[in-house]
């Protein structure tokens, strides 16, 4: 009868040893039985970047990177991008069904009752200079947010803990907008309870002297659906270090503003604005033999391109593909759309690139929506922030959950010298 274990044999020794799998995994601490002498420490895995190894288990988010597979807790991305809006599915990420419609509506109340921020908070914006990066107002600013709520440490009230998952969802779109007309040196808008969660972001980012906004229906639904793309992605860089600063048992907002940190790096949450800067970079249709040639040369990159989990179509490349013409429709067609379009079509078509399994991903069109909504290259990062919040928090209330965490402590293979014997500086 076939075992669920894996036999391992140490050929220093000659010993086998009968480790147990559990989901195609086996445990690190069942490595360390392997020792060549019993006061070796034992064996360790050695992982850089976490490519093979598996920090956690979840019931958020399911990534089949080489179908092209994306569910937030079993729901195809497709269908909720397609049927539901952000704040149902931040329902769904967080307590894991559907909401009913009591439920929602409750839900929706909550989070559209705490969007107005404590007036110190704007005064602190303020304070940064004129020419401040969005996303470092943004980061800054939620970790401010934990002086002003004494009793957020309290995590494991699961009652006051919700509050503060609620602020949070609420209170990252009113930050961002207030960063976003500070570097604009315009006033700041309040948030209109009247207004959906997205319809009220473009209030508070566009809303000039005008009595009442009215925000476009197609461009707040596009964001809506660029929202409901980016709320979770597994354990990424910035949920990893949600997952990691969360393990000491800090606030939520000062492990948020970590993670945000992390999502900040060009490697993260700046892909998109990469893909502006090559596609403005190729200038033309006719000038994309040329760029893909220099890209198989070794002397350019194709940003938009491949993924260190997907090795097929991004699923959520091919709907925002969709959401890009019905945005132009409105705000009309961006020319780098067509570029865009045609530089898909070439190299997915290219054996170069089918080998390699590069296929287009998130970023290839986002970038573009934003620019032809108005929103400016500076604020890509800050508009990544506002969706993956909700799967920030969720990874975090979750890990808080597991009986099997502990606090981060990553282990290393040590290869400095050996001990030493101090010289004193006058001899050496």
């Amino acid at each position: 009868m076939p075992k669920d274990t894996l036999t391992v044999k140490d050929n220093r020794t000659g010993k086998e040893y009968e480790i147990p799998i559990w989901e195609n995994t086996i445990k690190a601490l069942d490595l360390r039985q392997i020792k060549v002498t019993d006061d070796d420490f034992g064996m360790m895995s050695y992982d850089p970047a976490f490519t093979n190894t598996a920090s956690t288990k979840s019931a958020i988010t399911y990534l089949d990177g080489e179908r092209g597979v994306l569910r937030y807790r079993g729901y195809p991305i497709e269908q909720l991008a397609e049927k539901s809006d952000y704040l149902e599915v931040a329902y769904l990420i967080l307590f894991g069904e559907l909401p009913t419609k009591e439920q929602f509506e409750s839900w929706r109340y909550d989070i559209t009752h705490h969007t107005i921020m404590h007036e110190n908070i704007k005064d602190f914006i303020h304070a940064f200079r004129y020419d401040a990066h969005p996303m470092g107002m943004f980061i800054s600013t939620v970790a401010a947010l934990s002086t002003f709520y004494p009793e957020a440490p309290n995590i494991h009230d699961p009652n006051n803990r919700l509050i503060q998952i609620q602020r949070l969802i609420a209170k990252v779109p009113t930050i961002a907008a207030f960063s976003y007309r500070h570097s604009r040196g315009l006033p700041y808008m309040y948030p209109d309870n009247d207004l959906s969660y997205t319809g009220n972001f473009l209030n508070m980012m566009f809303k000039m002297t005008e009595l009442k906004y009215e925000p476009n229906p197609a461009l707040e639904r596009a964001l809506d659906v660029l929202f409901i793309l980016h709320a979770d992605h597994e354990q990424n860089c910035g949920t990893n270090a949600m997952r990691s600063i969360g393990s000491s048992h800090v606030d939520p907002y000062s492990a948020m503003a970590g993670a945000a940190a992390g999502l900040y790096g060009p490697l993260h949450g700046g892909a998109n604005e990469a893909v502006l800067r090559m596609l403005r970079a190729i200038g033309s249709v006719e000038n994309i033999p040329d760029f893909i040639q220099s890209v198989k040369n070794g002397d350019r990159r194709l940003m938009g391109f491949g993924h260190r989990v997907y090795k097929n179509y991004d699923p959520r490349a091919s709907i925002i593909k969709k959401t890009a013409e019905e945005v132009f429709e409105v705000t009309g067609r961006n020319p780098l759309l067509d570029i865009a379009l045609e530089l898909e079509k070439i190299a997915l078509n290219e054996d170069y690139f089918i080998e390699r399994k590069l296929y287009p991903n998130v970023d290839f069109y986002s970038g573009i929506i934003y620019e032809a909504m108005g929103l400016p290259a500076t604020m890509f990062p800050v508009l990544f922030a506002i969706p993956r919040t909700v799967g920030w928090l969720a990874q975090w209330q979750e890990m808080l959950g597991d009986s099997e965490q502990k606090i981060a402590r990553p282990r290393q293979v040590y290869i400095g010298p050996e001990k030493r014997d101090y010289v004193a500086i006058t001899k050496r």
